[in-house]
């Protein structure tokens, strides 16, 4: 019964950081510190019951764009959401076989949700002297397939910020349509995540040893609550400034260093 409880709290935590710009990796490992570690593939295939929300939350979206393909806007859009996804496919292939990345651990985590909450807060600043631009250019999709890639290499960035912030940046200046196209790059990207951790742990032998069940668990719970931060997020950002995040993310980051041991 205390597993159970533990599994479903990681699945709670999973499903609202996920889309939230402060970092799910930051936050399991905070709860990972209290609850016990988890495998690499529990922890990346959660992930993917929180993109299933996003998945049923843009379904009218995706249907348009997959069926309306004749229409020049959402071919347009199509494409840039598949280049976006082959950047980052292709160079996380590279960064995979060539061991490019930080351990999760306390130390960089912290440090990267500390300067990422320093670089939203000027990034957000320079977006709102911007023109309102919702368009989707070339060069958004280019960097954000760029961005993917470094919150991959630097655990604790968030996908989520690295994407938005960078889409700002890069001229669709308007909160809601770089949220969207980020959030629409992370269906493939997070689901190949998945897929590829499910065949490593398979071909590597290690299927046996993996709790399924509780694995599962953890992905519907994450899912429901993925399901209910994003709606909420949706709407806040209409009207509200990321700056809270940024502020969280920089107060946790410092908690971090302070309160947890080096590693």
């Amino acid at each position: 019964m205390p597993d159970l409880v533990n599994v479903i709290l990681l699945g709670i935590i999973e499903g609202i950081t996920e889309f939230l710009p402060i970092s799910s990796t930051g936050h399991l490992l905070i709860a990972e510190n209290w609850l016990g570690r988890r495998s690499d593939v529990f922890n990346v295939v959660i992930q993917a019951g929180a993109i299933l929300a996003v998945v049923l939350i843009y379904r009218e979206r995706l249907w348009k764009l997959a069926t309306g393909f004749n229409e020049p806007a959402n071919r347009d859009y199509a494409l840039k959401l598949a280049a976006a996804f082959l950047i980052t496919a292709v160079l996380g292939f590279a960064v995979t076989r060539l061991g490019f990345k930080l351990p999760e651990s306390i130390t960089p985590v912290a440090w990267a949700l500390i300067v990422g909450g320093v670089w939203m807060i000027g990034a957000e600043w320079a977006a709102a002297r911007q023109p309102d631009n919702s368009a989707i250019t070339w060069r958004v999709a280019i960097l954000v397939g760029l961005a993917q890639i470094v919150a991959a290499i630097f655990p604790g960035t968030s996908r989520s910020a690295a994407t938005i912030f960078v889409a700002l940046l890069a001229g669709a200046s308007n909160r809601a349509a770089a949220t969207e196209f980020a959030f629409l790059v992370g269906i493939p990207t997070m689901f190949a995540a998945s897929g590829y951790e499910l065949l490593k742990t398979w071909h590597g032998g290690n299927a046996p040893h993996e709790d399924w069940g509780a694995l599962g668990i953890a992905f519907v719970v994450s899912a429901m609550t993925s399901f209910i931060a994003v709606k909420w997020l949706l709407g806040y950002i209409r009207t509200h400034r990321f700056t809270p995040f940024a502020i969280y993310r920089i107060a946790l980051g410092a908690a971090l260093l302070v309160a947890l041991p080096a590693d």
